[in-house]
């Protein structure tokens, strides 16, 4: 049986898991609030990280080190990239990458990586891709991005260029590289606040209640299907 870690980055976006699992028990560490509980029979731990590559990077090792987590689900809100991707669609991640790291900081150093990508893993992708066939939310696939900004119009041409990527956000890479250096399996499950077309923090701050809740339920969907899925890295 998998145990499980969800991080979202915000309070709203940890909102719905609150509601919806069986908390059993709440431990603090390093400033952070652990939710341990149940989806079903699956034991969950679900936090919010708190903005930024480094707060999620701490988190992630957190479950990793002390609760004993064998996948991390990454989940919550993400800003539109690509011209295709509307308001409330959810992008789970086939691959992530910093946009704001240089190309062979991972490659030529620690973990000497062979792509600037982490690549989430095979076998929740393609349950994830199964669910999607049947969901009533728009699910999407493909390459999302992580840098220290919120993107609105400023380098939006830039990133689009040379990572073609449906989404965008603050975390995700980050949990993704604490992932592989750990071998954990790992999925990014983010829904879209933001795009070009409807941009800017105010359209994220007006969205991001409802597009929690849609990444939650997802979430909280395939939490069911990968619990009894063996995984490898």
């Amino acid at each position: 049986m998998n145990k499980i870690g969800i991080i979202c980055a915000g309070d709203t976006e940890l909102e719905p898991f609150l509601h919806k699992i069986e908390i059993i028990k709440t431990i603090e560490k390093a400033m952070l609030k652990f939710y341990e509980g149940k989806i079903g029979d699956v034991t969950v731990i679900v936090l919010y990280s708190g903005v930024c590559k480094v707060n999620a990077a701490i988190a992630t090792e957190i479950l990793i080190d002390s609760f004993g987590i064998n996948v991390v689900i990454n989940a919550g809100t993400a800003g539109g990239m690509d011209a295709n991707v509307q308001l409330f669609d959810t992008v789970i991640s086939e691959q992530c990458a910093y946009h704001d790291v240089a190309d062979d900081i991972l490659t030529d150093f620690h973990p000497w990586m062979e792509t600037v990508y982490f690549p989430s893993n095979s076998k929740l992708l393609e349950i994830a891709r199964e669910y999607a066939l049947t969901s009533n939310s728009p699910i999407l696939f493909g390459t999302t991005v992580t840098g220290e900004q919120f993107i609105e119009d400023e380098k939006r041409a830039e990133i689009n260029q040379k990572f073609s990527p449906l989404s965008t956000d603050m975390e995700t890479a980050s949990i993704a590289h604490v992932c592989y250096v750990n071998k954990i399996p790992f999925l990014a499950i983010r829904t879209i606040t933001d795009t070009a077309d409807h941009s800017g923090i105010e359209n994220f701050e007006k969205n991001c209640e409802d597009a929690s809740l849609i990444s939650a339920n997802i979430v909280i969907d395939l939490v069911k299907a990968f619990a009894l899925t063996s995984l490898t890295q």
